[in-house]
């Protein structure tokens, strides 16, 4: 077994006895019905008292073989009933988180956790980094116009009950 399967495998057994609450994240299940380490499904709760609170938002985390040397690349799942990606200023249209926690030329340090990662990217969602857009649309209204974003976000949250 790899660096990377050993780590995660530590990492998930971890993961099992201590999360933080509301959070969901666990390797996805081959059609063999085997865990693949390297691949895993998440979700992420808004934080309370936020206008992203109730919400459970779905998430994806690729690993590689090098990983911890490199980070995981995070994805969040395009909203379900509307076939968009999450309205928010640090997403790309393809789901991928901009962080700098999730750049191996940035911020991420082999000792971050997926623990670590996830509150990370919970913060990000009620803490856009401005100076860092990925999104247009949604960078625009949180810049311009706060009431016409908590609008939008309120409407997701919405969908993103569950």
């Amino acid at each position: 077994m790899g660096i990377a399967r050993g780590r995660l495998q530590e990492e998930r057994k971890s993961w099992r006895k201590d999360h933080p609450h509301g959070f969901v994240a666990k390797p996805t299940t081959l059609p063999d019905g085997s865990q693949d380490i390297l691949n895993w499904e998440v979700v992420i709760p808004g934080k309370d008292g936020t206008i992203w609170e109730g919400a459970r938002v779905p998430m994806t985390m690729q690993f590689t073989e090098d990983y911890p040397n490199k980070p995981p690349i995070c994805k969040f799942k395009m909203v379900a009933s509307t076939g968009k990606p999450l309205f928010h200023p640090n997403v790309y249209p393809s789901g991928k988180i901009c962080l700098s926690l999730l750049d191996a030329e940035k911020a991420w340090k082999p000792s971050l956790t997926i623990k670590h990662l996830l509150v990370g990217i919970q913060t990000l969602l009620d803490d856009p980094n401005n100076a860092d857009p990925a999104q247009e649309e949604p960078y625009r209204a949180f810049k311009s116009d706060k009431k016409e974003y908590e609008s939008r976000v309120k409407a997701q949250v919405a969908l993103l009950r569950g």
